[in-house]
């Protein structure tokens, strides 16, 4: 059941908010979205989660312009995200938080950011990631989706130190490398690749280019540290619409969406 959809055209069927939290400030987001998009009063009861933590119900205490304060009841335990992270070259600011929210509603675990050959420096001293924009991305979608899963963010500088950051800490990882045909030749199509058992310590990894995609000296980095190349058709992708397009095959042809 959709909780409401606000002026920026936000549908929240869940409220996040961090442990320990039982007041939402008037200027909050989630403030007003109860008090001017859904009407709520004292007495009143909204689906309501815990970050990365149980989901219940929330019934307001007190509702006023200085903010809501309210009681929680967990009633699920938390429901992990699907063992998958996204390696992703910067893309444009406002694609980027286009793709943090799809990711975080498709139930990604994780999104690392980095730099690449061809990509445009400037994305990455957008601000972006420290002015919480990154962040709040990801919780409008976790909250889009009715979980409680908000993914990690990481960044890293280049590829070179992507990549020895995913072996680092996911050394039994699926690796899968997103790529157009070269010379003619066109990869394997991501559904038909098998990743072998997958889980929070051994994810798969989905890497998407930037918007000029790998140079020749990603593509052999890439292959020196064992990454599969797959493809999404004959079409060349922006980077959120591949990155958003290879979490949704990954999902339907690994079982994810058919988990409990």
């Amino acid at each position: 059941m959709r909780a409401g959809t606000g002026k920026a055209g936000k549908t929240v069927n869940i409220i996040l908010f961090e442990e320990g939290t039982d007041f939402f400030p008037g200027t909050d987001e989630r403030c007003i979205h109860l008090r001017k998009v859904l009407h709520k009063t004292a007495g009143d009861t909204f689906a309501a989660g815990v970050v990365n933590g149980p989901s219940g119900t929330a019934r307001i205490t007190e509702i006023t312009v200085q903010g809501v304060r309210f009681s929680f009841q967990p009633e699920q335990p938390f429901l992990p995200p699907d063992p998958v992270w996204l390696l992703v070259g910067f893309p444009r600011p406002i694609q980027l938080k286009r793709l943090l929210r799809a990711a975080a509603s498709l139930g990604v675990s994780g999104i690392l950011l980095c730099g690449t050959d061809l990509g445009e420096k400037s994305y990455r001293q957008s601000g972006v990631l420290a002015r919480g924009t990154a962040r709040a991305a990801v919780l409008d979608g976790a909250m889009q989706s009715g979980y409680t899963a908000v993914p990690e963010i990481a960044e890293q500088e280049t590829l070179d130190a992507a990549l020895n950051a995913v072996q680092t800490r996911f050394p039994a990882a699926a690796k899968i490398v997103l790529d157009v045909a070269q010379d003619g030749v066109r990869p394997p199509e991501l559904a038909q690749v098998q990743p072998g058992p997958l889980s929070a310590a051994a994810p798969l990894v989905l890497a998407v280019g930037s918007e000029r995609g790998w140079t020749a000296r990603e593509r052999a980095l890439f292959v020196a540290d064992g990454w599969q190349p797959a493809g999404l058709g004959r079409r060349i992708l922006r980077t959120e619409t591949a990155a958003v397009a290879a979490c949704a095959v990954a999902a339907s042809a690994f079982g994810f969406w058919r988990a409990p």
